[in-house]
């Protein structure tokens, strides 16, 4: 058992004292360690990533054709669904640290980390989508180093977001591969 009195833990009446202070900030306690602007600034440049990658994908999925199209499409399709869905999770995350999250589609090519490349062939589309896919990869594991213990949350959304944007790479692989 912990004992209360000699543990590094903040007592409980302080605790209570702080929650009443600063509650405009909703989640945001004086207990958050992290640059709020500066893990705002990289939570927008993922969500502006995770929204290229659901446009490329889209137009994959639909102008994907030859022998092996339908299994490219399929997975076109559910990862477009997948990188939207990330999407979703790194705005709301923005929201709760008091940002707001940047949807002007003129900005979202120029904040992106991944490039839009559209690719004329079934292959060239494979290959944009995994060279994206890779670039999430390493940026979100520098960003996960970065953060560390500073926002246990925001790291935790970008270690889900990475291990997904992972099997991307290697469903990619799988089907340049066989191309």
């Amino acid at each position: 058992m912990i004992d209360l009195e000699t543990s590094k833990l903040t007592p409980v009446d302080v605790l209570r004292a702080r929650a009443r202070q600063g509650v405009e900030n909703g989640a945001v306690t004086e207990g958050y360690d992290a640059n709020r602007e500066e893990i705002i600034k990289l939570l927008n440049s993922s969500l502006a990533t995770e929204l290229v990658c659901v446009l490329r994908y889209k137009r994959h999925y639909f102008m994907a054709s030859g022998l092996k199209a339908s299994i490219a499409a399929d997975e076109f399709l559910e990862h477009a669904k997948q990188e939207g869905e990330h999407a979703d999770k790194l705005a709301e995350r923005i929201v709760q640290l008091g940002g707001e999250p940047e949807f002007n589609p003129d900005l979202l090519s120029k904040n992106s980390h991944a490039q839009y490349v559209a690719g004329n062939s079934l292959k060239e589309m494979v290959y944009e989508d995994l060279v994206a896919e890779r670039i999430a990869v390493d940026s979100y594991r520098e960003i996960i180093q970065y953060i560390g213990d500073k926002d246990p949350t925001t790291r935790r959304i970008f270690e889900d977001i990475l291990a997904q944007e992972e099997e991307h790479a290697d469903d990619m692989a799988d089907i340049y591969g066989s191309l």
